[in-house]
């Protein structure tokens, strides 16, 4: 095999499995960025509070708390490729459920397809993130996973578009009719038809997935060890360091990645019913949500430039929460479309979080590599905690005060653990990641 360009983020093995890795990332990408406008979309169909509403990103990232583990021992039995597989056909499973059960309008039923969605993410996210992390040298990793990020917010831009003008088009005149409705089933009727124009796209996304599951069974992908055994030896501790500390850090990464997922959530599926509640029209928030992906992707294409050329992935970290705090206090002294803008520049300030996090986490992890990898997608579950905090607070706070009460510190404790972890850097040699052909 010809060496890489030493340039590249490729690594050995070339562009094809990164190509084919981008892929399933604008399917996780797709898939995953429906929920901000579902939000709107469920409030309006089964005629829920906010609160009710905010079960949907809720029990979606619950998910990533409880089904990590047993996914990483299924991922350990079955090999990277037949994992995918397995994570795609569930998700197709989840995605037929959450269709039927809208256009029944039993709320149950859609969270639980809601749920399953979750647990074939799980189960992809296990494997994927590692796998590309370790596909070529760690100091390009952020590239790698910043191409990967392109993909998955091209698919998060093009799925609030796509279901806004299938099933969305007149939400504000259904909004309208359901409140003048002379009775309970005049409602009923309406809602009913509106639901019921999910079922088809759903269905549609459901046979894509098997479809991708059938072509990438047959497909052929490195096999690279995601435990970790082609990562070289981490140097030993120097003189004034304990050995100890590693599962300190990898704690603190955990609770970083627990928080920025929360973030990301919030400006990307709550920035909908934030603009709602600062009196901006359904019409429009239901696109908001691309909004903030467009940002996003702006910023993973910066930062493939910057990182490792300009800055390091440490550093590169730091300067991101950094931009994060500053929008914080935009987003609180500004009003209106304003304020709703800066909302969706958070997508540029998270951009680059996850790119740089993962890798940094567990590059020290050695043979730990598997659960480590685990914590982390556990840590995914934040986008189930910051959201509902966000919805019980904002009666009290307001929106804005709440949302900033609630991103501020999330950025705050990214920036102290991007201080510890380039003060460890400093008093030691970075370990080098290989991955042989």
């Amino acid at each position: 095999m010809s060496a890489p360009h030493p340039e590249s983020p490729a690594g050995a093995y070339g562009w094809r499995p990164i190509i084919v890795i981008a892929c399933l990332f604008f399917i996780i990408g797709f898939v995953t960025w429906l929920n901000g406008p579902l939000i709107t979309f469920v409030q309006v169909a089964f005629n829920l509070s906010t609160v009710s509403a905010f079960l949907v990103p809720m029990c979606f990232y619950l998910s990533y708390l409880l089904f990590p583990l047993p996914a990483t021992l299924l991922a350990q039995k079955t090999g990277l490729r037949s994992g995918l597989v397995v994570a795609l056909v569930i998700m197709a499973v989840g995605i037929a459920i959450f269709g039927e059960c809208v256009s029944m309008r039993w709320y149950p039923g859609a969270l639980s397809g809601l749920f399953v969605i979750g647990a074939g993410l799980s189960l992809l996210q296990i494997t994927i993130n590692p796998y590309v992390t370790l596909l070529g040298p760690t100091e390009k990793a952020a590239q790698r996973i910043a191409i990967m990020g392109v993909a998955n917010k091209l698919a998060g831009i093009a799925a609030p578009i796509v279901l806004a003008m299938l099933v969305m088009r007149n939400i504000n005149d259904i909004a309208s009719r359901v409140k003048a409705a002379p009775d309970a089933a005049a409602r009923d009727h309406i809602l009913d038809q509106f639901a019921h124009a999910v079922q088809v796209p759903y269905l549609v996304m459901a046979a894509i997935l098997l479809v991708t599951a059938v072509g990438l069974a047959r497909s052929s992908l490195p096999e690279i060890d995601i435990a970790g055994s082609t990562q070289a030896a981490p140097p030993p501790p120097s003189a004034g360091q304990s050995a100890s500390r590693g599962p300190t850090y990898l704690w603190l990464g955990v609770v970083c990645m627990f928080v920025y997922v929360g973030t990301e959530v919030m400006a990307g599926d709550a920035i909908g019913a934030y603009g709602a509640s600062l009196g901006l029209p359904l019409d429009q928030t239901k696109f908001f949500t691309s909004l903030t992906l467009a940002a996003m992707m702006a910023g993973y294409i910066l930062g493939m430039f910057l990182v490792p050329r300009v800055f390091s992935q440490e550093r590169y970290l730091g300067l991101s929460a950094i931009c994060g705090l500053v929008l914080c206090v935009l987003t609180w002294l500004t009003q209106g479309y304003v304020s709703v803008m800066c909302v969706a520049l958070f997508g540029f300030a998270n951009s680059m979080i996850l790119p740089s996090l993962f890798p940094i986490v567990i590059r020290d992890v050695e043979e730990r590599g598997a659960q480590a990898t685990a914590l982390l997608v556990m840590a995914f579950s934040g986008g189930a905690v910051l959201p509902q905090l966000f919805v019980q607070f904002m009666p009290v706070l307001g929106v804005q005060s709440a949302f900033v009460v609630l991103m501020a510190p999330s950025y705050g404790l990214i920036v102290l653990y991007n201080i510890l972890i380039q003060r460890r850097n400093r008093s030691r040699p970075v370990p080098v990641m290989m991955v042989e052909s």
